[in-house]
């Protein structure tokens, strides 16, 4: 039997679906749907049946409908009251819109109807095992839903023929009209199979955990019951023996209260709580956010304070034994210390400790909290972004608690401690509050002495507090922070200061922490000079004081194992312990070359030196960048560009060599990101050099942005700069005038013997570079 198309009246169903096979009615009220079922009446009693895809359409056009829909026969039509038409139908076989002709009157729909046989040849025991697939599933189905008839599950089991099995099935399941209507549109009988089958497997599944989730909740529910009437029998029997639980907490409290060291206004808030707080049932959440309060408030150190050690030799003596070198932060402390005995009462300054990682920031604050007998309380606000962690939340939220000011206080039991607020420009924002903004009104000698908290709500005195904030960078503390804050940087060790480091502290540390006894392992001199230059590149000392470690680590285990008694580590044996060099030390040129200039730069991990090459190439005059440079760079470069264009008839340049030529400039070392000013004179150096032909000198390193006019303007990072241009064996660096200042700062032991020639403009640097 083919396919065949018919045209006939059709009607919109909202929010239902109907299969074939199933008898069934439902009411209609508009003019169109009237009117189709009327016409259909008056000839064959067919319709066809068609799903909205949005119930909300009141007129749906063909574009609204589903495309699959129902044959139907309609058995009874009942007129209802306020123009309603009850239509019972009987679904006799799918049909496919083919297309949609309106009439005036009602919808009419030109349909090709399917087959309703089985139209696969499928063998007879692969209908067989899908029979007794389908009707297994719709028991597993019935045994979970529960509501099933009887009469259906007779059905179900008794039907042998599959193809009205499946729509059997699917009218008997209760699912969303979505669902019924992919049924509906499946229209070989495997298609078929597979979606009733798939169907009934999910809804079993859902029905399985929806029973679950009810059987734990009543459990749930049963056990609070259980537990409430439990506890109202246990306080009426306290009450009973004049043993309430509630009273007695309140006399512990009021016991504490009395010895607590606080003003007046303090002692009579917490006071009035402790009465509050008798007043609440015991069982109820507020007398637990009532305790919880209370007893944070009495934890506070309110006007208790702990007695500083004076004596400013002890001060230094341990500020040296612990850090090497840090004179500046060492200085500041000790004249802190002098103002306080001098004064009495000093006000304690907010410093803020900005330098590369692993330079010691933390540890110091940690060493100063030792050297003025200081309680230390480290609060971390690396990924802070929430403003109630600073301020605290309002009591009338749930779980809630004070920030980690407050808390900090509490843990150190003093008014007066030491508190580091370490990586505080990693601190971040979000809808929740801006954290460096709740930060202001703590860091503000103005306004600390009455810090409010939102839990504690009393305020609290944080000017005796010494603060000491750390971070890796100033460019990430908002502005109105940093102004509160005395700013003390923490610049890159030198070598030297790197093997004094190890020598006196961290080799005594890893020694105790890997177990190896005194006299057991000697790491010479020369040996920790490699382990600095050749396998560590760092501004601090963190990946030094592992490869330390790893050394230790190796010798421990020679040393258990008893192959040896002592253990040398040398110039020779080192790569035993460490393998092979990780790092080599960056060194100058062996000739001067046309176009190749080294530039200095700063890095998280200190200075290192950048060898900036240019190549001239036949072209149309195009610049190419290569070496993963930032914005800023190459801006600089094509500033270098102009200024060499500008200045071309000095050097006897052909006014169309530009015009002629392509310029390719490459920072090595691709991988690695580059940005910033500063190289701007020396990518115009090698461009002139690479231009003009003339060798530029190996042992020249520059550093210096530049402006169109060939001014040479200020940088940053000096020291680490010159250290590297010192580590590479340059003779000469050139740095901008206005940099000139900042030599004072920076000792003789990285100056050494370099010629440092401070320059206004590219005048002079051409001058110092070129051979």
């Amino acid at each position: 039997m083919e396919d065949k198309i018919l045209t006939i009246p059709a009607v919109a169903l909202r929010g239902m679906t109907i299969l074939p096979g199933m008898v069934a009615h439902f009411d209609i009220s508009r003019d169109k749907s009237l009117r189709a079922v009327e016409e259909a009446m008056k000839g064959d009693q067919k319709l066809f049946i068609v799903t909205q895809k949005d119930t909300e359409k009141e007129d749906p056009q063909g574009e609204d409908l589903y495309e699959v829909g129902l044959l139907a026969v309609v058995r009874q039509v009942v007129k209802l009251q306020k123009n309603i038409m009850r239509v019972l139908i009987e679904g006799i076989g799918r049909a496919e819109t083919y297309e949609y002709t309106q009439t005036d009157d009602y919808m009419q729909a030109r349909v090709i109807v399917y087959d309703q046989e089985d139209d696969e040849q499928l063998p007879e025991q692969a209908k067989s095992a899908m029979l007794l697939s389908v009707q297994e599933t719709f028991a597993k189905y019935a045994r979970v839903h529960g509501k099933i008839g009887q009469d259906v599950m007779r059905q179900v089991q008794e039907e042998t023929d599959l193809l009205k099995l499946l729509d059997y099935v699917g009218n008997s399941l209760v699912i969303s009209y979505k669902k019924k209507q992919k049924l509906l549109e499946a229209v070989t009988l495997t298609a078929r199979y597979e979606s009733v089958l798939s169907s009934l497997l999910q809804e079993t599944e859902i029905l399985a955990l929806k029973r679950d989730f009810q059987k734990k909740v009543q459990e749930h529910v049963d056990k609070n019951q259980k537990d409430y009437l439990l506890r109202e029998q246990m306080q009426v029997i306290r009450e009973e023996l004049g043993e309430s639980n509630t009273e007695t907490d309140a006399q512990e409290y009021e016991k504490k209260l009395q010895e607590l060291q606080a003003s007046g206004e303090v002692k009579a808030r917490i006071h009035k709580e402790i009465e509050r707080f008798q007043g609440i049932s015991g069982n109820s959440s507020e007398s637990t956010v009532s305790r919880g309060y209370i007893e944070t408030l009495l934890e506070l150190p309110w006007d208790a304070v702990s007695e500083d050690n004076k004596d400013l030799k002890h001060a230094q003596k341990i500020l040296d034994e612990d850090h090497y070198g840090l004179e500046k932060v060492k200085e500041r402390i000790l004249e802190f210390l002098a103002v306080r005995n001098l004064t009495g009462k000093g006000e304690s300054p907010i410093i803020c400790l900005v330098g590369p990682p692993g330079t010691g920031k933390t540890s110091i604050a940690r060493s100063i909290a030792r050297a003025l007998d200081k309680k230390y309380v480290r609060i971390s606000l690396g990924g802070v972004r929430d403003e109630a962690e600073i301020r605290g939340h309002r009591r009338t939220y749930v779980g809630a608690m004070p920030g980690r000011i407050v808390n900090g206080l509490r843990m150190a039991g003093v008014k007066n401690p030491l508190m580091l607020l370490d990586e505080i420009d990693k601190m971040s924002s979000d809808y929740k509050g801006d954290t460096a903004s709740a930060m202001l009104e703590v860091l503000d000698s103005e306004q600390n002495h009455k810090f409010r908290d939102h839990y504690v709500e009393l305020p609290v005195d944080l000017s005796e507090v010494l603060f000491i904030a750390s971070a890796n960078s100033m460019q990430d503390i908002p502005g109105p922070l940093l102004d509160r804050m005395e700013i003390i940087e923490v610049s890159s060790y030198t070598e030297n200061e790197k093997f004094h480091i190890a020598k006196d502290h961290l080799l005594a540390k890893q020694f105790e922490k890997n177990g190896v006894a005194d006299g057991k392992l000697k790491i010479t001199d020369k040996a920790l000079r490699m382990v600095i230059s050749s396998y560590t590149r760092e501004a601090g000392v963190r990946s030094l004081e592992r490869q330390i470690g790893e050394i230790c680590r190796k010798a421990a285990r020679r040393i258990y194992e008893g192959d040896e008694k002592m253990i040398r580590v040398t110039g020779t044996n080192l790569e035993d312990f460490l393998g092979k060099p990780k790092y080599r030390p960056e060194k100058k040129n062996k000739k001067n070359e046309v176009g190749i200039v080294r530039g200095l730069a700063w890095t998280s991990v200190g200075g290192v030196t950048l060898e900036i090459e240019v190549n001239l190439m036949p072209g149309k005059g195009s610049v190419v960048l290569t070496g993963k440079l930032g914005d800023v760079m190459k801006e600089s470069a094509q500033t270098g560009i102009s200024y060499i264009r500008s200045i071309s008839e000095d050097y006897h340049i052909d006014p169309e060599f530009f015009q002629k030529h392509d310029i390719h400039i490459h920072v090595p070392e691709g991988a690695v990101p580059k940005d910033g000013p500063s190289a701007g004179i020396t990518m115009a150096t090698a461009i002139l050099s690479a231009v003009t032909g003339k060798p530029v000198r190996a042992d020249v390193a520059m550093t210096g942005e530049i402006t169109l006019r060939g001014r040479v303007l200020p940088i940053g990072g000096l020291k680490e700069k010159l250290l590297a241009a010192k580590n590479a064996g340059m003779k000469t660096v050139c740095i901008p005038k206005e940099n000139e200042q900042d030599l004072a700062e920076i000792s003789e032991e990285i100056v050494g013997d370099m010629e440092i020639i401070p320059v206004e403009h590219m005048d002079q640097v051409i001058k110092a570079a070129f051979v």
